[in-house]
């Protein structure tokens, strides 16, 4: 396996971040409140403002796109000082392997760069994986939940729950550090 390298897309980099979401909601449907379907018919102004809102974070290996994640500045939360990441996602033979480490190393990296001072992250609370792996980067579960409708996966109904989780952004070089 070559060096993972993490890089933040352009906004004309669009298709790219279109292409490696759609990939990731049809991969991983369970994962996500959006659908492959109801994204797939955006049109490409939609996908343009999304590459405005946000920062999107690839990880590739020998060019090959094998990872991503976005890093929302505020608009999302309202948290004074915090900013959203959300949209994780590896390829499934590439997970274990230090890729959603990389990724979220380097949000954090794009996070203290903007000046935020915390990260927000909504977890699956059915979704153990997930918060084993926040919790040991740093992330800290909080009190807040808010429901949670996957679409095609909670059609009968049921609905899922989310947990709020803090990632402090201080002056540590991207090593976590407790609250």
């Amino acid at each position: 396996m070559s060096e993972i390298r993490v890089r933040v897309l352009d906004e004309d980099e669009w298709p790219t971040y279109r292409d490696v979401r759609l990939r990731a909601l049809r991969e991983s449907p369970e994962a996500f409140v959006a659908s492959a379907e109801e994204e797939a018919s955006f049109d490409d102004e939609v996908w343009r403002s999304r590459m405005e809102r946000s920062r999107r974070l690839l990880a590739e290996d020998d060019g090959e796109v094998v990872g991503v994640v976005s890093v929302g500045t505020g608009h999302r939360t309202s948290i004074p000082g915090a900013g959203e990441l959300f949209g994780l996602w590896v390829d499934p033979p590439r997970r274990g392997t230090g890729v959603a480490r990389k990724l979220m190393e380097e949000a954090a990296a794009v996070g203290r760069d903007v000046g935020l001072r915390q990260l927000v992250y909504w977890v699956g609370t059915d979704n153990g994986r997930a918060v084993a792996f926040a919790s040991s980067f740093g992330f800290r579960p909080t009190d807040d939940r808010r429901p949670m409708r996957i679409h095609g996966v909670d059609e009968d109904g049921a609905e899922s729950e989310e947990l709020m989780m803090v990632y402090p952004l201080g002056d540590h070089g991207g090593v976590p550090t407790s609250l």
